[in-house]
């Protein structure tokens, strides 16, 4: 454990990948007081931005928004963190890098988890013929719609470095990968059609795919456990599955300390990041049991059309209010109508429009919205932007008087 055998493939200076993994479409301004590495830096932005501070109102697995004890998407974004950094640590790999990956790599996320993700892909499949999907998605709120102030007050996108930008795109936890090793060469990143599509660049990004998968498990089954979901008939079923690997005891801390100790274990660099096989088994096992037992169940899925009804609800009326070059006029107009609802709009879409944002914003426009498939991207980001809170608020506003 304490080897750290992968500590000369980690991304450090004297790493080949080091220039490419630095690499930012714009570099950052320079301070004369900076202590903070360039991942470091990265971290940081993120941890400012606002599309972070909305995870804390984002579903994780259960829509629970008056219960402090079930886990949000910011709590599985920490916890993450945490995984990922201890096996980073052990490994030898560059643990400022592993952490900016780890914070960063949901900010794509949708309310209502993916449930939200699965309404927003069918909606922008319909009217632009493109994929939704977080990871996507987060690469896009980080490199376009995320906006900081520098120093100066005016707002700039957080240009992220190549390294971490690759760790949002190429994270997908869902995906059962016996073993992950990084590729070779450094792509555009939105050559991405679907998600899981290459690996990713870093060790230090493979890390964090597998991070996510060993933070979900367990928690999810605690959250059942806590919110009644899983019967004790169920839970004696999932012990029986549980004890020829873990022993008597399989709570959140075992599972999460179990696979921890197996991957760092078991991974090397001939092999890549990885489980043993029996590991691997056990891991299909518990997604095998938490897919039939707890995302699949009524009383989880009970709300998904609540919760499809609410966003496409959202994305119809503000749908209905293109008219190509008049369709900023025409959003004026109707806001009578929906005064909350299109002034909340028109006001996050400044900044990205052509053509609309202030002096002050020095990012780089993103939708022209006179063009109909460019505004029906901007509905979908913003969206996917809402917490879980908000989407069900704009929608009440949308149906009331």
């Amino acid at each position: 454990m304490t080897e750290k055998k992968f500590y000369d493939f980690a991304v450090r200076p004297s790493n080949p990948k080091w220039e490419q993994a630095n690499m930012r479409e714009v570099p950052l301004y320079k301070r004369n007081n900076e202590v903070r590495s360039e991942f470091l830096r990265d971290y940081t932005r993120v941890l400012h931005c606002s599309a972070f501070r909305r995870l804390k109102h984002k579903t994780q697995v259960f829509f629970s928004p008056q219960n402090d004890h079930v886990c949000t998407r910011i709590e599985h974004v920490l916890h993450v963190e945490s995984i990922a950094l201890t096996i980073a640590c052990a490994l030898g790999l560059n643990e400022e890098l592993t952490k900016a990956i780890a914070i960063s790599h949901d900010l794509g996320h949708s309310p209502f988890g993916h449930k939200g993700e699965k309404t927003l892909d069918k909606l922008l499949k319909k009217d632009v013929g493109e994929r939704f999907w977080h990871e996507r998605n987060g690469l896009f709120f980080v490199d376009r719609i995320e906006l900081l102030e520098d120093e100066d007050r005016n707002k700039r996108n957080l240009d992220l470095s190549y390294a971490v930008r690759d760790g949002i795109i190429s994270h997908c936890g869902e995906s059962d990968d016996r073993g992950v090793k990084p590729r070779d060469e450094a792509i555009d990143l939105y050559v991405y059609d679907a998600p899981n599509k290459f690996a990713p660049f870093t060790y230090e990004a493979c890390v964090v795919k597998l991070a996510d998968k060993i933070s979900y498990l367990g928690r999810d089954i605690e959250d059942a456990r806590i919110l009644g979901v899983l019967t004790d008939r169920k839970i004696d079923e999932l012990e029986t599955i549980l004890r020829p690997y873990l022993g008597q005891n399989s709570n959140n801390t075992v599972i999460i300390n179990y696979l921890i100790n197996d991957l760092c274990l078991n991974s090397t660099p001939d092999d890549g990041i990885r489980f043993s096989d029996e590991t691997n088994e056990l891991v299909k096992l518990i997604k095998d049991f938490n897919n039939e037992n707890i995302y699949q169940t009524p009383r989880v899925k009970r709300a998904d059309s609540y919760f499809d009804l609410v966003l496409t609800q959202i994305y119809e009326v503000l749908r209905e209010c293109f008219d190509k070059g008049r369709t900023h006029d025409r959003l004026l107009s109707l806001q009578k109508l929906y005064p909350e609802m299109i002034g909340n709009f028109l006001s996050w879409i400044v900044p990205y429009g052509k053509r609309m944002g202030t002096l002050r914003h020095k990012n780089e426009p993103v939708y022209d919205i006179s063009d109909e498939k460019d505004y029906c991207r901007a509905i979908i980001h913003y969206i996917s932007g809402m917490t879980d809170k908000y989407a069900i608020d704009t929608y009440n506003n949308a149906i009331s008087f």
